[in-house]
């Protein structure tokens, strides 16, 4: 046995389960482990599973100093290859998880534990930290602006914005009033809030697992966010006010390509089995030639919005990659017209799932039609590749607003969507004038990006001081 003081330090890093979250939470942790931390990753049972389904049955074996475990998620037993039923997901780890971490925190391997790094929205863990007397330190996956948006929830019960009086303030413009009173935000409207106030039920198990969850928050020793200063300064300078100490780290992205390789570096996050035949289709097209199409692990849409897409890319004559989910058409199977099939057949591919860092950074991608999720968001910033946008739920709209309006590098399609105007703003995105100036505005961006990155960059020394101010420091959370 090796003298303790020759330990390494151990953090356990726990994401909320689902697939935008586990991905930058496991960036982060490769992190840490390049720096010598013990990691141990906690995944709930069921992520657990189609982890290894996607990755393969040793795809997590041989790692001695990254350990993964596993907790119950609290809800029926499936082996669904689809994300959970997002509100029964929150409802469930917010009501069932503590006493299952406690446990797994009793039995760990490895050396003493040093500190916890839990999502934003896992703040049950809160709890077990400060019974242990270690720190804590809260990994917000969303934007800062969405985060901000998310704090200010109880501020718009209060001066009564929110709950919806009616179904019919979803149509009739109340969604475009305007607010200015939230600090670091400019030019939002309510509609540009995270979509879970888009309710008139008062008890909307949304809205008070936001409200629980953002309430806790104080309680944090640090808190980071997958963004970088020069993004996002007037909203991260309102939330340095009102928060515990915040440490922006990203894009992690591109923190995660410095990181040495290694069995720990090659590992993987997609839940879904990846299409690699996608790279090989886009070898020797064009430079900025093809459309990529990717909603994400959690939107859903009608077979009819999904056929509006289908056409929409058709009639632009553009090579395209369309992802689509075995679980995106809601209820059923995505169907597409044959004739859509035909015509296409020669300029486009569509996949399950894909290695969407690769594609965004693959020369022959010329645009990025998107949801807006913030992990699209930020590795689409960090190829300079400028997107269209169709926002689904919780904090996307406000990415979407910010991605148009204030970074201009975007442009929204509304949620009913049309083939026309999917047409319209693909053709302007990939060669209008307008298309032009996103594209050098999001070329600009990347270089922000990787100034934040390199070493000795605004991220980069904010990590190593993530590491020597809290994970290290003996202070409790």
């Amino acid at each position: 046995m090796g003298s303790v003081a020759f330990e390494k330090p151990h953090v356990v890093c726990i994401p909320y389960p689902a697939q935008g979250h586990v991905t930058p939470m496991l960036k982060l942790a490769k992190l840490l482990h390049s720096k010598g931390f013990h990691i141990t990753f906690v995944n709930t049972e069921f992520n657990h599973c189609r982890l290894l389904k996607s990755r393969g049955p040793s795809a997590l074996d041989g790692l001695p100093d990254f350990r993964f475990a596993t907790i119950p998620d609290g809800l029926p037993p499936s082996d669904a290859d689809a994300t959970q039923d997002i509100p029964s997901l929150c409802y469930s780890t917010m009501t069932t998880c503590l006493p299952h971490f406690r446990r797994l925190l009793s039995m760990l391997d490895g050396p003493p534990l040093t500190c916890i790094i839990s999502d934003g929205v896992m703040s049950f863990t809160l709890d077990a930290a400060k019974e242990l007397g270690v720190p804590e330190v809260l990994f917000w996956t969303t934007s800062a602006c969405g985060f901000m948006s998310y704090l200010h929830y109880r501020h718009l019960i209060e001066k009564g914005l929110v709950p919806l009086k009616d179904a019919s303030d979803l149509t009739n413009g109340y969604l475009d009033t305007p607010l200015d009173w939230i600090p670091g935000l400019k030019n939002m409207r309510l509609r540009d809030i995270p979509s879970f106030i888009r309710t008139t039920d008062p008890d909307d198990t949304m809205i008070n697992f936001a409200l629980h969850e953002c309430e806790r928050t104080a309680m944090a020793s640090a808190i980071i966010l997958n963004t970088f200063d020069e993004l996002e300064q007037p909203v991260l300078a309102a939330m340095a006010a009102v928060l515990p100490p915040i440490y922006t780290i990203g894009p992690l992205t591109l923190l995660a390509r410095q990181v040495p390789t290694s069995p720990v570096a090659a590992l993987g996050s997609n839940l879904w089995k990846e299409e690699t035949a996608c790279l090989n289709w886009l070898a020797g097209k064009n430079p900025k030639s093809v459309v990529y199409v990717n909603f994400g692990s959690i939107t859903v849409m009608t077979n009819q919005q999904l056929i509006e897409f289908a056409w929409g890319l058709a009639n632009t004559g553009h090579e395209f990659l369309w992802i689509i989910r075995p679980d995106l058409v809601k209820g059923d199977a995505a169907v597409l017209p044959q004739e859509f099939l035909e015509e296409t057949k020669e300029r486009g591919l569509l996949a399950s799932w894909c290695p969407q860092e690769e594609i965004l950074s693959n020369p022959a991608i010329g645009g990025f039609l998107t949801h807006s999720g913030w992990n699209s968001t930020v590795e689409s910033i960090c190829e300079g590749v400028p997107m269209v946008s169709w926002p689904f739920f919780a904090e996307q709209p406000t990415n979407c607003r910010y991605v148009c309006t204030e970074w201009g590098i975007g442009m929204e399609i509304d949620s009913n969507v049309k083939r026309e105007v999917v047409e319209g703003m693909i053709r302007e995105l990939m060669r209008g004038e307008k298309g032009e100036e996103m594209k050098e505005r999001a070329v600009g961006w990347k270089e922000s990006a990787v100034r934040a990155t390199r070493p000795g960059g605004p991220s980069s020394l904010n990590l190593e001081r993530l590491v020597t101010e809290v994970l290290l420091s003996k202070k409790g959370a």
